[in-house]
């Protein structure tokens, strides 16, 4: 991902962040009725629940962080597909458009969070969101999400949010895994 995003900030975000979520869900979840489920049902199973709330931010954030590894590709960034860059016009009127508000989610959010591009009622939306909050708990589709937790960036571009939120979209966003996600 390098020079957008350096193999220092991948080691920790990847190697530590997303590995102590896996860690504590393993062990928040042993010998449970959740041990057996899929990350969405445990989400799912678990979202707004007194006493589950540790389970759920685990869940949610391996989610989410495994959504947007695959958000971003090396050979990411560009125009979208034809098929996609249809959908995004016919929401946003143009990709650029489209770029400008999703990144004033993403640079907008306060404090920890991701900005997500996703379908709701067959139209795209950009919606944003705190903490470990995933929009599948609310029947939205997730398409893209970038990651504005400061351990995302702040090694690479330190106060800078908006600088890595463009870098990622000009260089690293991954369409075809949002045209996936379209179905």
């Amino acid at each position: 991902m390098e020079p957008i995003i350096s193999a220092k900030t991948l080691s920790f975000h990847y190697g530590r962040h997303h590995k102590a979520y896996v860690d504590n869900l393993n062990k928040l979840i042993a010998g449970t009725e959740y041990a057996d489920l899929s990350l969405e049902e445990i989400i799912k199973g678990t979202v707004e629940q007194f006493g589950k709330v540790a389970i759920y931010n685990n869940a949610a954030q391996i989610w989410n962080h495994t959504f947007y590894w695959n958000c971003l590709s090396k050979k990411g960034g560009g125009e979208p597909p034809a098929a996609l860059k249809h959908k995004i016009e016919a929401s946003f009127e143009s990709v650029d458009a489209f770029k400008k508000e999703f990144a004033a989610a993403a640079v907008s959010q306060f404090g920890s969070g991701w900005a997500w591009l996703i379908l709701e009622d067959g139209k795209l939306k950009v919606v944003k969101t705190a903490n470990a909050e995933v929009p599948l708990t609310t029947g939205k589709k997730p398409l893209l999400t970038i990651d504005v937790w400061e351990h995302a960036y702040y090694l690479d571009y330190q106060n800078r949010r908006p600088d890595y939120v463009n870098a990622v979209l000009d260089k690293l966003i991954n369409w075809e895994f949002a045209l996936q996600n379209i179905g």
